[in-house]
C-alpha cells in the first residue's frame, strides 16, 4: 500500500514540471545575451599601423603590426564579424608554425573582410577596448 502511494505521488509531482508547450514564447521573451568580449593577449603598444583598403572586389583588406614577445607563437587577425555598415576585427595568436620569428617580433598581420561592400567603418578591438577604428570609402 505504501508503494502504491509513493508511486502517485511522485506521479503528481512530475506532472507539476513547467510545461514546455510555451517555450519559444518565453525564449522569444528574453533579451538578447551580451556577448562577453573576447581575451586580450596584447598590452597597450603592442599594436601599430592600422590601416584598411578596399580590394578589387570592393572588400576590406585590414592590415597592422602586432608585437609577440615569445616567438613561439605568431599574431594574426581572428575572423570579422560585419553588423549592417560596421566590422569588427581583432588580433589574436596561434601556434607560430612557420620556424622563424617575425623581425624584431613586430608580425604583419592582414586579413581580408569577405562580402564587406556595404561596410564604411572597421572597428579593430582587442577585448573590451578599441584599437582603432578606421573609416573605409565606398567603392566606385
Amino acid at each position: 500500500m505504501r508503494n502504491i502511494a509513493f508511486l502517485v505521488s511522485a506521479a503528481m509531482l512530475a506532472g507539476c514540471g513547467q510545461s514546455d508547450g510555451d517555450a519559444p514564447a518565453n525564449q522569444a521573451a528574453k533579451a538578447p545575451l551580451k556577448k562577453k568580449a573576447a581575451y586580450c593577449f596584447f598590452k597597450d603598444g603592442e599594436t601599430k599601423a592600422w590601416a584598411a583598403s578596399r580590394d578589387k572586389d570592393g572588400n576590406i583588406a585590414v592590415k597592422g603590426k602586432v608585437y609577440r614577445s615569445d616567438p613561439r607563437y605568431k599574431a594574426l587577425l581572428g575572423s570579422a564579424t560585419v553588423t549592417g555598415s560596421t566590422a569588427e576585427i581583432a588580433p589574436t595568436i596561434a601556434q607560430n608554425d612557420t620556424g622563424y620569428a617575425a623581425p624584431e617580433n613586430w608580425w604583419d598581420v592582414t586579413a581580408t573582410i569577405p562580402d564587406s561592400a556595404a561596410v564604411g567603418t572597421v572597428k579593430v578591438n582587442c577585448g573590451a577596448k578599441t584599437l582603432a577604428e578606421l573609416t573605409v570609402a565606398a567603392k566606385g
